[in-house]
């Protein structure tokens, strides 16, 4: 038997974000080997004129638009009201009890904007216990972002 043909290449789970009942994010396991391919997606060769040398650089926007779309499938349940728990929002004209939908350019505003919700992710997705399971998890906050 060999290892490598019982890896599986993805997983998603919903997971609930804590705090905001009822608000489950669908998520996909991020593997070493994914994020380092995503990594080296996202950088860019530049000349250094003073060392004569390529440097590599991360391309923060780039990143965080390729972690967002490779970890965050889909979400249910953010109401409005949600919003301003996680980031600067003016709700004066809507209804606070509607929800947001979800949509690829949506996710990466709430990853690129809401260091709360950046953090989750970042800790959710890189433990692999929380794909473990069918049934949606809680999980506590992160403190250490990754992703931005």
């Amino acid at each position: 038997m060999e290892l490598k043909n019982l890896l599986v290449d993805s997983k998603t789970t919903w997971v609930e974000f804590p705090g905001l009942e009822g608000f489950e994010v669908e998520l996909a396991l991020l593997s070493r080997k994914e994020l380092m391919n995503l990594r080296k997606k996202c950088t860019d060769n530049k000349f250094n004129r003073k060392t004569r040398a390529f440097e590599e650089t991360l391309n923060d926007d780039k990143f965080v638009k390729e972690f967002t779309n490779a970890t965050v499938h889909n979400w249910k349940g953010l109401k409005l009201a949600y919003l301003e728990d996680l980031l600067l929002v003016d709700l004066s004209s809507v209804n606070k009890e509607d929800h947001m939908d979800y949509s690829e350019d949506n996710a990466m505003i709430l990853v690129d904007n809401s260091s709360e919700f950046d953090n989750w992710l970042n800790e959710v997705v890189f433990d692999l216990e929380n794909f473990r399971s069918p049934e949606p998890k809680k999980v506590v906050k992160a403190s250490n972002p990754v992703s931005g």
